[in-house]
């Protein structure tokens, strides 16, 4: 099966907020302070359309197989977290009247995967293992950077899949109430392995 692999623009923003929902589901809810999937698909389309925020179209990728956008993943510079998450934290205090206190998910030397997810009606067929891949010849191999990700400490699949990458662990946060595992991978000028796409 062939995949292309490219960066997001504007008309995937609503695709986009579908596959960062389904990564981060409890965590939109808790932004928007209610269980409810249309008001999080609505917040979340908001940002992925706009530039210059975390979720912003800018800020993503997109995996096609057969004309369809069948995965997305949500990556950026750790170092600039805080002047990206400025504008949904305004969003959260002036709109829905909410208090922001969301914890630093990642930090200043690395690139943060902060959300990889595939359309189930796709899983299972290796595209999201593909775009990891594709982030670590970029991230890793090319520029020699650090790619990072947390993972719930309670998923073993997805665990195995990330350590069977490469990735190791680099400490432990606690997210939305969640327990995770902070895993990176850093790239070296020794780095030669190339993933074949």
């Amino acid at each position: 099966m062939e995949i292309t692999i490219r960066q997001a623009n504007k008309e995937d923003a609503e695709i986009i907020a579908t596959y960062l929902l389904l990564a981060m589901e409890d965590i939109v809810y808790e932004f928007i302070g209610e269980k409810n999937r249309i008001k999080a698909m609505e917040f979340l389309v908001y940002f992925t359309e706009r530039q210059n925020n975390q979720y912003s179209y800018q800020n993503c990728l997109v995996a096609e197989a057969e004309g369809e956008v069948v995965a997305g993943a949500n990556l950026y510079d750790g170092a600039k977290l805080s002047e990206m998450r400025e504008p949904i934290s305004r969003y959260i205090k002036t709109r829905l009247n909410r208090d922001f206190n969301h914890e630093d998910e990642t930090q200043p030397d690395e690139n943060y995967i902060d959300s990889l997810a595939v359309n189930p009606n796709w899983q299972g067929q290796g595209i999201g293992t593909r775009l990891l891949e594709f982030l670590i010849n970029e991230y890793v191999i090319k520029q020699h950077g650090t790619l990072g990700l947390l993972v719930d400490e309670e998923n073993v699949s997805a665990k195995n899949i990330y350590f069977k990458l490469g990735f190791s662990p680099a400490g432990k946060k606690d997210l939305a109430g969640k327990k995770m595992l902070h895993l990176q991978l850093k790239g070296s000028t020794e780095s030669s392995q190339v993933f074949k796409l």
